[in-house]
C-alpha cells in the first residue's frame, strides 16, 4: 500500500564542497538549479558559520541547519535559530540530530516556548532546567524542527517534530514510515503533519520513494557544478513523474496544518480556502511567529489570521479573500501602528511588511513600498544626499504615515510627508490596481494624502525627496515644576518665531517626586554651525535648563529603524489629538492642569507651520493647514478625558494618526465639512461596500 500523504515535493541539495571558500558559489548555483532547500556537509566547520555563508549567498532557498542536540544548549539554540531566521526573512529550518532521547525531547519542548515567549521562560526538562530565562526573539516564521535519529529509543518522539529523516533501506524503510505514522497518531496529530526527508544514495529511485514510501523531501549530495547538472535533471524528472502518477491515482496535493494550530482557529474565517500563494507565509494563532505579528507598538491584538503578501498581485488576492470572511479586516504597513488600528480581535490582518522595496530613481524621485520603515528609508536615501521627513521614530511603517500626514523633524522646512508624494499605486476593494497622481485620478490623489486608508491598500508610493544631508540637532531638558504653564507659553512663542528651517518637538512625562521634566528635540535644516546655534539659542530659553547638547549629524541618525523583531504592545491605551493655531496663555494653563493632574504619562507638542502651511487646505485631505502645533496626550480615557475636554475649545481639529477615538465627533474634527463631503464622495465611488472601515472610517452612507 502506498504511504504517499500528498505533501508537496521538496527538492534539496546537501552541499559538500572541498572547502568553505567554494560554498557561496556552489550555493548560488544550486538555487539557480532549482533547489528548494540547502544544507551543508563540512565536518570541520561550525554549522552556524556555514549557514551564515549560505544565507548571504542565496535569496529564496530554505536553509536546513543540522545541529547536534546533545551538544547545544536548547535555549542558546533557540536564540541563534530565531536570529538567523529573522536575518533571512523566514528561510530557516532545523534538523536536530543526536543519540540521546532526553536531549531531543528537551529541545522539542523548549524551542517553541522560547520563540513564543515575551515573558521569562520557566522550563523543567530531563537535562535542561530554566528559571525565568528571557524568551525570544520570535522568529520570522514557524521554524520547522526535523529529527534525525542516530541511536536507540529515539523513534518514540518522531510524532512530536515537523519531519524525520529516513535512513533505512526498503523494505525496512516502509516499516519505519509506519512506525512514524503510529507515533504521530499517538501524539494526536495526522501522519501528514510529519515531513519525511531522505538524503539520497546512489541506489535510490526518487520517484518510487515519493510515491510508495511517502518521502516528500528528497536531498541530493552535490560536490561541484557537474553534480548540480545531474540534480537539476533528476529533480525535474521526479517532479513530473510524481505529478502524473498522483493525477492518475487521484491523490490531492495538500498543505497540512498542525492540529495544535487548527484547535486555535477563530470562527468566521475559512482557513482552508486561503489562496496557496498566501497560505505559505500566513501566520495564525498557534504558530511560533504569531506573537511577533499579533500586536502593535502600544496596543495588544489577537487576530485570527495575518496574511503577508509579497506583491501587488498577492495584495489583490488577499483583499478579495478577506472580503469574503465574516470578520474585521485591518491593514498594517511596517507594524508600528500607534493608533492600534492595524490589529484586531479575531479578524484578518493584511501585513505589508514584505512590500518594503526602496528604489532611488532619477533626480529626486524615489519609489517606496508601504512595508518599508522610515529608518530604512532614511538610511537608503542618505548616500544620495536625499531625505524624506517622516515622524520621530524610524520604526514607523511608510504606508500608515504616508496616507495620513507625517509630522516630522523637517516638517517646517519641507512640509508633511504627504506633501512630497507625487503618486500612489493602490489596490481597490474590487481588486483593481490603480494609480493616483496630480494627472491620473486627481480627486483620489487628494483623498489618499490624509485619508488614504479609507480607499484601498497602497502597494507603492512615489516621492519627490528633499536634498538634505547633515542637520543640526539640539536636545534640551528643562525642569518646569515651578510653572509649567509659563514654560509652555514661552516655548510656543519661541517655536512660532523660529525660521522655517527649525522644527521643535516637546515631550513631557508624568511627574516624579513632584518634579515635572520637559524634553525638547530641535532639528535645524542646516549643517552650518553658526546657523544651527542661532536657531537653537531661543529654543533653549523658555525655562530652567538642566541638560543640553548640540551636534551636527546625518538625518538618518535621528530616525534609526532598529531590527524587525515585532511589537509586543499591551492593553488598550487611549490617545487624544488636537491641532492648534496658536499656543495661547489660556491653552498653556489648561495643558498645565492636565500635566499636574497625573492623568497622562505622555504629553507631546510638535511644531508645525512653515512649509506645512504653504499647501492650500483644499489640496489634500489634511486640511488644517493653519495649524502651528500638534498636541498629543495618552492615558486612561475615564481619567484623561475630563481634563482633555478643557483643551478642546482651543483646537481647530485633530491629526488622525494620534487619535484613538472612533466617533462622529473625532471624524468631523479630523476633516472640515467641505473636505469630509469630498471624502464621502470618494468613498462611495471607490469603496461603496466599506471594505476598509477599520481605520478612522468614513462611512459612504454617512
Amino acid at each position: 500500500m502506498s504511504l504517499d500523504h500528498g505533501l508537496p515535493l521538496t527538492f534539496g541539495v546537501r552541499l559538500a564542497p572541498t572547502d568553505l571558500a567554494d560554498l557561496a558559489t556552489l550555493a548560488r548555483a544550486a538555487e539557480e538549479a532549482g533547489a528548494d532547500i540547502l544544507t551543508v556537509d563540512l565536518p570541520d566547520s561550525d554549522p552556524w558559520t556555514a549557514m551564515s555563508w549560505l544565507a548571504g549567498a542565496t535569496k529564496a532557498a530554505r536553509l536546513l541547519a543540522r545541529i547536534d542536540a546533545c551538544e547545544e544548549n536548547p535555549a542558546v539554540l533557540a536564540r541563534a535559530a530565531a536570529s538567523l531566521d529573522l536575518l533571512t526573512a523566514g528561510r530557516l529550518e532545523l534538523l536536530l540530530t543526536g543519540s540521546d532521547p532526553a536531549a531531543l525531547r528537551d529541545a522539542l519542548g523548549l524551542l517553541p516556548r522560547m520563540w513564543e515567549a515575551s515573558a521569562p521562560v520557566h522550563f523543567s526538562g530531563e537535562r535542561v532546567h530554566l528559571r525565568g530565562t528571557p524568551g525570544g526573539p520570535a522568529p520570522a516564521h514557524r521554524i520547522p524542527i526535523h529529527l534525525h535519529f542516530t541511536g536507540t529509543n529515539t523513534e518514540e518522539i518522531a510524532g512530536h517534530g515537523d519531519g524525520a529523516v529516513l535512513t533505512s533501506d526498503t523494505p525496512p524503510l516502509l516499516a519505519a514510515q509506519r512506525d512514524i505514522d503510529a507515533q504521530t497518531a499517538r501524539a494526536g496529530r495526522e501522519p501528514g503533519e510529519i515531513r519525511r526527508l531522505r538524503f539520497l544514495t546512489g541506489e535510490d529511485a526518487p520517484a518510487a520513494l515519493a510515491l510508495e514510501a511517502g518521502v516528500d523531501t528528497l536531498i541530493w549530495t552535490v560536490g561541484d557544478h557537474r553534480d548540480l547538472v545531474g540534480f537539476a535533471r533528476a529533480s525535474r524528472e521526479c517532479r513530473e513523474a510524481v505529478a502524473a502518477e498522483r493525477r492518475a491515482r487521484g491523490t490531492p496535493v495538500r498543505r497540512v496544518v498542525p492540529a495544535k494550530v487548527r484547535r486555535l482557529r477563530r470562527a468566521g474565517i475559512d482557513y482552508d480556502s486561503v489562496p496557496a500563494e498566501l497560505a505559505e507565509t500566513a501566520v495564525e494563532p498557534g504558530d511560533p511567529g504569531f506573537s511577533a505579528v499579533r500586536s502593535t507598538y502600544i496596543r495588544s491584538g489577537n487576530p485570527g489570521l495575518v496574511l503577508r503578501p509579497a506583491s501587488a498581485a498577492e495584495v489583490q488576492r488577499a483583499i478579495a479573500w478577506a472580503a469574503e470572511q465574516d470578520v474585521p479586516l485591518s491593514v498594517r504597513s511596517g507594524g508600528h501602528g500607534f493608533s492600534g488600528r492595524s490589529t484586531n480581535n479575531g479578524g484578518v490582518v493584511i501585513d505589508l511588511a514584505h512590500l518594503s522595496g526602496i528604489e532611488v530613481g532619477e533626480n529626486t524621485r524615489v519609489r517606496i513600498g508601504p512595508g518599508a520603515r522610515w529608518g530604512e528609508v532614511a538610511a537608503a536615501l542618505a548616500p544620495h544626499g536625499l531625505t524624506l521627513s517622516s515622524g520621530d521614530s524610524g520604526g514607523v511603517g511608510v504606508g500608515g504615515l504616508a496616507t495620513a500626514g507625517g509630522i516630522g523633524f523637517l516638517s517646517r522646512s519641507h512640509g508633511l510627508t504627504i506633501d512630497r508624494i507625487t503618486s500612489v499605486t493602490l489596490v481597490l476593494a474590487n481588486g483593481e490596481l490603480i494609480t493616483a497622481s496630480a494627472t491620473k485620478n486627481p480627486e483620489l490623489f487628494f483623498g489618499m494624502r490624509g485619508a488614504g486608508f479609507n480607499f484601498g491598500v497602497v502597494v507603492e508610493f512615489e516621492f519627490d525627496a528633499a536634498q538634505v544631508t547633515n542637520v543640526g540637532a539640539g536636545q534640551f531638558t528643562f525642569d518646569i515644576s515651578a510653572d509649567p504653564a509659563r514654560f509652555l507659553h514661552r516655548w510656543g512663542a519661541a517655536v512660532a518665531a523660529s525660521p522655517r528651517d527649525a522644527t521643535s518637538f516637546l515631550t513631557i512625562g508624568a511627574a516624579r517626586g513632584g518634579q515635572l521634566i520637559a524634553h525638547t528635540m530641535n532639528v535645524v535644516d542646516s549643517e552650518d554651525p553658526e546657523t544651527i546655534l542661532d536657531r537653537l539659542r531661543p529654543l533653549a530659553e523658555p525655562g530652567t535648563l538642566l541638560q543640553h547638547n548640540a551636534m551636527v549629524v546625518p538625518y538618518h541618525a535621528l530616525v534609526a529603524a532598529g531590527p524587525r523583531v515585532g511589537h509586543q504592545g499591551v492593553g488598550q491605551p487611549t490617545a487624544r489629538s488636537g491641532l492648534l493655531e496658536t499656543l495661547t496663555e489660556g491653552f498653556a494653563a489648561a495643558a498645565a492642569a492636565v500635566l499636574r493632574s497625573g492623568r497622562t504619562g505622555f504629553f507631546q507638542i510638535r511644531g508645525l507651520g512653515g512649509a506645512t502651511g504653504d499647501v492650500a487646505p483644499e489640496a489634500t485631505a489634511f486640511a488644517h493647514r493653519s495649524a502651528r502645533f500638534s498636541v498629543l496626550a495618552m492615558g486612561a480615557p475615564r481619567s484623561l478625558d475630563p481634563y482633555w475636554d478643557a483643551l478642546r475649545p482651543h483646537f481647530i481639529g485633530l491629526y488622525v494618526s494620534f487619535e484613538t477615538g472612533r466617533g462622529e465627533r473625532e471624524l468631523r474634527d479630523a476633516f472640515p465639512p467641505a473636505t469630509l463631503n469630498r471624502l464621502r464622495a470618494l468613498k462611495r465611488r471607490y469603496d461603496p461596500t466599506n471594505t476598509f472601515r477599520d481605520n478612522f472610517n468614513i462611512d459612504p452612507a454617512g
